[in-house]
């Protein structure tokens, strides 16, 4: 099982950005996939979760109306979309599987880190 995160970059305040988790050794039915991201100095911190076999999704409070997980099981890759970027969201964002198909909170396997800078 690979994850593999790509998309961060540098991004002005008020901007978006579209972060890309490509699945291999597995299909996106076996797990739901999570995305996470931790702050220098900061704690990780589970973002969203995203269920594709049935289509349920988890936001946490801070990401809630700004970010949106969605999935392309042809692809097998998980999107988040995360709009309306301030500079409290710069931070290494990660994707990791869970571990049921469905979102428990817990972690399986993890892809690499992706940086997002928010700066003007």
């Amino acid at each position: 099982v690979q994850l593999q995160a790509s998309g961060g970059g540098l991004v002005r305040p008020g901007g978006s950005l579209r972060l890309s988790c490509a699945g291999s050794g597995f299909t996106l039915d076996e797990y739901a996939i999570g995305w996470f991201r931790q702050a220098p100095g900061k704690r990780r911190e589970r973002l969203s979760c995203i269920s594709n076999l049935d289509g349920t999704t988890y936001y946490e409070d801070s990401v809630e109306g700004r970010f949106t997980v969605y999935g392309d099981r042809a692809k097998n890759t998980v999107y988040l979309q995360m709009n309306r970027l301030n500079v409290e969201d710069t931070a290494v964002y990660y994707c990791a599987t869970d571990t049921h198909y469905y979102c428990t909170g817990n972690s399986g396997y993890w892809g690499q880190g992706t940086l997002v800078t928010v700066s003007s």
